[in-house]
């Protein structure tokens, strides 16, 4: 029963001594600002203003509630970083004596952002410039007319992002601007920190702690106590980024025909007795060490032994190492920022080299086709050994979405990893973890490794829910996860898959197993579209619409859809296909298309692993 009907019940069985319809609204307003703390003391103290009788001496309300100001953390994460950097920072917050309130940012009602006094965010950023699915509704508000003036609010924002992307740490950057055009007053400046964000996010949060510590501690004399509130964010491995398991490597085996144009790996890693649980949708955390033939060449290139002594910050320490040790365990060379290009365009003086990089759309195209090695054999300078450790990025985990579900194969993890591999100039070049996976790790060996929950992808909770899952190349690996979990649920829900890739004969990735759920009836549907078997390419988008009608059907009976896959083409050309089906069968306007998606995502019925 709603409060008001409950008030209003009593007030007609009690003879009208209870609240009349004037006196509840007046109720109402007085308290509509008011936290979770303050109406607790509210009702304290009408409580025993009752308790006194109607002619006894009250005492007098206090002139400030008795309240201690609040620390609220919100963080908008897609795969679990940002998540990471705010728990650990409430974590400290709360060693410091203050009262946090950490909170997914798709649990914060948006309203209450008029009542906070401190507020930190600490914020990835999906896509090309896109928020966190978990966000968006929240960047929404903000952006609206709705958001309120905020003139005693003080914040600070953490951006977390990639500089290879255009629109770098655009969420983080979103939220500063909007909050401080709505009056609210910078704690700190905003931090945006790339994919090696553990220093710039710690110093980030010490430095806030610092600031804010002395007004967050202080209470004042004769008020009521102040309750810290639990800071919850979900069952917590001992193993992590920063201590990730040791696992071992028990399998690679390709999983392409032998005249594919593409080397697709079927990786198996065994857990052990180590306890690390993970659900379908997750993602696992590879930590790689760079090829030794590709570190000796970059030293040879620049006319270094590998001997040479340098000093890198590792978990806020300066550890030192031979220069050839640090290339190999510690620095990203495979991977190359554009922040490295207009770097060594400068030190070389190199006039090409200075024309890429002063255009930041061709530096990121120019650094996603080119490896350090490249990219200094091609402008020669003489630096030291220090300068060359200071200007490269530290290695970062690979996350490949989990190929496999626990209540299948127990104790081991499943992944699906396309080798990253092509030629520059006559040298072969692999990816950093892809290569480690396929090429150098062997059957027996230890591989360092942790779960990153991603709870912006998971199967529906009631298993009769319908299922839309479109994932072609590696993007099958989750759904390969999910009907290993549906089959081990009995889930009745009917079960859809679209994948596509280049050839039926080479590149059908598991072709067995989906077509034993097909047979077993698992599978409902399973629609395939492989792009170089005719003339005309066809691409799962294509699919979609020689499916529309019946697409719809399932979308209307409430059928959850997922994409895994490339986020550059194949996930915007997906969902333009989307649009066109839900605005074509539902006869609906452009805009009310998008506002029909946009729906279904806020339900966590469309959701997306894409990379």
């Amino acid at each position: 029963m709603l409060p008001e009907q409950h008030l209003k019940n009593q007030n007609t069985s009690n003879g009208g001594s209870a609240l009349d319809a004037s006196q509840l609204t007046q109720l109402q307003q007085a308290t509509a600002n008011y936290s979770s703390l303050q109406l607790a003391w509210a009702s304290g103290y009408l409580a025993a203003k009752s308790e006194q009788g109607q002619n006894a001496q009250v005492l007098p309300a206090p002139a400030a509630v008795a309240v201690a100001k609040t620390l609220t953390i919100l963080y908008a994460s897609q795969t679990g970083n940002a998540k990471g950097v705010a728990t650990q920072l409430a974590t400290t917050a709360t060693d410091a004596g203050i009262t946090v309130n950490l909170k997914n940012i798709s649990d914060y009602k948006a309203k209450s952002l008029k009542s906070e006094s401190h507020l930190l965010i600490v914020a990835s950023t999906n896509g090309e410039g896109e928020p966190p699915d978990d966000a968006i509704e929240f960047h929404e508000f903000l952006s609206g007319k709705k958001a309120p003036k905020l003139p005693n609010l003080r914040y600070s924002v953490l951006a977390l992002g990639d500089s290879s992307y255009e629109f770098f740490c655009q969420t983080g950057k979103d939220f500063d601007e909007r909050l401080k055009a709505l009056g609210a007053e910078q704690v700190t400046p905003r931090v945006d920190c790339d994919v090696d964000y553990d220093s710039d996010s710690q110093s980030w949060s010490l430095n806030i702690i610092e600031s804010l510590k002395e007004e967050l501690t202080q209470t004042d004399a004769g008020l009521a106590p102040v309750y810290d509130l639990p800071v919850t964010a979900g069952a917590a491995s001992q193993y992590n980024k920063q201590n990730p398991l040791l696992a071992e490597f028990s399998l690679s085996q390709k999983i392409t025909g032998r005249d594919s144009a593409k080397d697709v790996r079927h990786i198996e890693i065994d857990l052990g007795e180590s306890g690390l649980t993970y659900q379908a949708g997750d993602a696992l955390g590879v930590w790689f060490e760079n090829d030794k033939q590709l570190v000796a060449e970059l030293l040879a290139t620049l006319n270094f032994t590998g001997e040479e002594q340098v000093t890198l910050k590792v978990s806020g320490e300066d550890k030192s190492f031979n220069l050839e040790e640090a290339l190999t365990e510690q620095l990203e060379i495979t991977q190359t920022a554009p922040a490295f290009i207009e770097y060594w365009a400068n030190v070389s003086g190199d006039e090409a080299l200075l024309t890429v990089a002063a255009d930041k759309n061709t530096a990121r195209e120019y650094a996603a086709n080119h490896q350090i090695v490249d990219v200094i054999a091609a402008a020669k300078a003489d630096i030291s050994a220090q300068d060359l450790a200071d200007s490269l990025r530290k290695i970062t985990p690979r996350l490949y979405s989990i190929a496999s579900a626990q209540a299948e194969v127990e104790e081991e993890v499943h992944l699906t990893v396309g080798l990253v591999e092509y030629d520059e100039n006559g040298q072969l070049r692999t990816g950093g973890a892809s290569g480690y996976l396929a090429n150098r790790l062997e059957e027996g060996q230890s591989v360092k490794v942790f779960v990153e929950h991603n709870d912006n992808f998971r199967l529906p909770a009631n298993g009769d829910t319908p299922v839309i899952m479109i994932g072609p190349g590696t993007g099958v690996a989750p759904f390969r996860a999910f009907m290993q979990q549906r089959d081990a649920d009995e889930a009745a829900g009917d079960n859809w898959m679209f994948f596509g890739d280049q050839t039926f004969t080479q590149d059908f990735l598991y072709q067995v197993e989906w077509q034993g759920y097909l047979k077993s009836g698992l599978l409902t549907r399973l629609d395939l579209a492989f792009s170089r078997d005719q003339a005309e390419k066809i691409y799962v988008q294509d699919r979609l619409r020689e499916n529309a009608q019946e697409l719809f059907a399932w979308l209307e009976r409430g059928a959850h859809v997922y994409i895994c896959g490339d986020m550059s083409r194949m996930a915007k050309d997906v969902e333009a296909a989307l649009l066109e089906i839900i605005a074509e069968q539902g006869s609906l306007s452009e805009e009310q298309a998008k506002e029909y998606l946009k729906d279904l995502r806020n339900a966590k019925r469309y959701q997306k692993d894409v990379y």
